[in-house]
């Protein structure tokens, strides 16, 4: 593929970003009152305000023009069709086939994925159904109480994150923890106030040969086997989630208990499949429905609309605005909900895992940005830490404002405070507050004209700052899954435009061999002569 930086249009929106370069946005509002109508729209119950960018129509006309030059339309239906667009591993890209309804027929190697899905959702569901009645029971014959998913990476991002977020559709006859960190200390501090008699642990892993997942997967079956009364009944407190059924088995796992899902889902794409079991079991199966449900509205939407009514590929468009032409380095997530409060932490690994490559598809370096570092935290907390950063720092940082009209927990007005502050976040960063009106609200409140000059600076914010605001009804299952699978397409939009593989992880997997050629060094059991004086040197002070 020709470089995206050498075609017609790229260079075209470099000299439109350099001629736009000192437009400020609050002066586009006041030229253009219809601007807020342009540049807004509703797909999948989610309202998208995008008018407080650096754009004008003849950018969102330039952008558009780059999705056509890349025939994204045509990458996204190889993707729809089941081609192995993961062109580094050979295989299909297909989490939107989790979501699919039973009619529909994605075919790989001369199967129909879909009906796969639906058998699979078959089985999960008599788990769920069993757990959450009481059917379910431990080594003892009591029901369970509390879950445990042990998993990392996206074993663990999506179902905790997702869990968390849909808290008040969770059963109160069990309890949730999420372990995935390899530090003893993540799963002793969840064991040490749990009931071996009613804990069920779920062991997420797509290879389950990732060393963090097995070394506490181990850690809990010992658990098990120092507290049980029948050490028969220990297989009843084990499942396993894996696209490699037959090691979970191994593991000492029973078959029935072994719930599998397919290569052609990526771990960080994975909660829609049978890593989602924990969500099921919090939630629900008919809720768990409702998240695919409206996962595949997201879907429809970015398959069938077209680009300019597309948004997923408006947000991806605007993603590569800002960090191919603006020069932006990082992107805020900021949910003004307290639920979403792992939403950040989630998209991280979505879109930095996906999007955090230096080669194209050829396995040539890059001579541009992709992945901006993704961050944030929840409204209103980040107001009175970072956003003064936002404010008045030396970078242009887009944000995302995440609301919801309405609130699962109405207490006195601090739901219309919360959108209050939302609203006024995105209006400074965008109008910020220029010199003159700094000295005269100064000079109003008594401060001498040099006093006021001398305090200026200080207080003048330059403003002009982007952002996206997504509006949402409120947080349900159906709302909750378009906007995983927005950010998902999102996600890809940028990867086809800087033509990048967003479905392998390699960087992540030179760490985990490493890791695992290092642990005889630690053991004592080989030397450190050929590693670098620095490892060398550090593990010598850690044995």
């Amino acid at each position: 593929m020709q470089n995206i930086t050498t075609t017609a249009t790229w260079q075209q929106l470099q000299q439109h970003a350099e001629q736009t370069n000192n437009q400020q946005m609050r002066d586009l509002f006041e030229q253009d009152a219809k601007r807020f109508d342009k540049f807004t729209f509703t797909a999948a119950d989610l309202f998208l305000d995008y008018s407080k960018n650096r754009i004008t129509e003849d950018t969102m006309q330039l952008l558009l023009q780059l999705a056509e030059e890349v025939a994204i339309k045509d990458k996204i239906q190889q993707m729809y069709n089941g081609e192995k667009i993961n062109t580094t591993e050979n295989r299909a890209v297909l989490h939107i086939a989790l979501r699919a309804p039973k009619d529909k027929a994605i075919m790989v190697d001369g199967v129909n994925v879909i009906e796969e899905v639906h058998t699979a959702l078959a089985n999960i569901s008599d788990a769920v159904n069993k757990i959450r009645s009481g059917e379910w029971k431990g080594f003892s014959g009591k029901e369970i109480t509390d879950v445990v998913n042990i998993g990392i990476g996206g074993s663990d991002l999506g179902p905790h994150m997702i869990t968390e977020a849909l808290t008040p559709y969770v059963t109160d006859k069990i309890d949730f923890h999420f372990v995935s960190n390899v530090d003893a200390t993540h799963i002793y501090e969840t064991l040490k106030t749990l009931n071996p008699e009613t804990t069920l642990f779920i062991i997420a892993s797509k290879t389950f040969t990732t060393q963090e997942t097995l070394a506490n997967a181990l850690a809990a079956r010992e658990w098990l086997e120092q507290k049980a009364t029948n050490k028969n009944a220990i297989g009843q407190h084990l499942i396993a989630v894996s696209a490699k059924p037959e090691r979970a088995i191994e593991f000492g796992i029973h078959a029935e208990h072994v719930y599998p899902f397919w290569d052609w889902v990526g771990g960080r794409y994975s909660l829609w499949s049978a890593i989602g079991l924990s969500i099921a079991i919090a939630i629900g199966m008919e809720h768990f429905q409702e998240l695919l449900a409206g996962a595949h509205m997201m879907d429809e939407h970015f398959k069938n609309a077209p680009l300019k009514e597309n948004m997923p590929i408006i947000m991806g468009l605007l993603g590569i605005w800002n960090t191919n032409f603006l020069n932006c380095k990082t992107q805020a997530v900021l949910p003004y909900d307290q639920y979403l409060e792992l939403l950040p932490k989630y998209l991280q690994q979505l879109e930095m895992e996906s999007n955090g490559k230096r080669v194209n598809k050829e396995g040539e370096p890059l001579n541009y940005s992709t992945c901006p570092v993704i961050w944030g935290s929840p409204g209103t907390n980040g107001q009175h830490a970072f956003h003064e950063l936002i404010m008045q720092g030396t970078q242009i940082i887009p944000v995302d404002f995440i609301f919801p009209k309405q609130t699962h927990n109405p207490i006195g007005n601090q739901h219309m405070l919360l959108a209050a502050n939302c609203l006024a976040q995105s209006q400074a960063m965008m109008q910020g507050k220029n010199e003159q009106e700094v000295i005269a609200e100064l000079m109003e409140q008594g401060l001498s004209a040099q006093e006021a000059k001398t305090l200026a600076p200080h207080k003048v914010i330059p403003g002009n700052n982007p952002s996206n605001t997504i509006i949402i009804e409120k947080i349900t299952p159906k709302t909750l899954g378009s906007l995983i699978a927005l950010y998902e397409h999102k996600t890809f939009v940028e990867g086809i435009i800087w033509n990048i593989n967003s479905f392998d992880q390699w960087g992540v997997e030179l760490g985990k061999q490493l890791a695992k050629k290092l642990i005889p060094n630690l053991e004592g059991e080989a030397t450190t002569n050929k590693l670098d004086a620095s490892t060398a040197g550090l593990i010598n002070k850690l044995i």
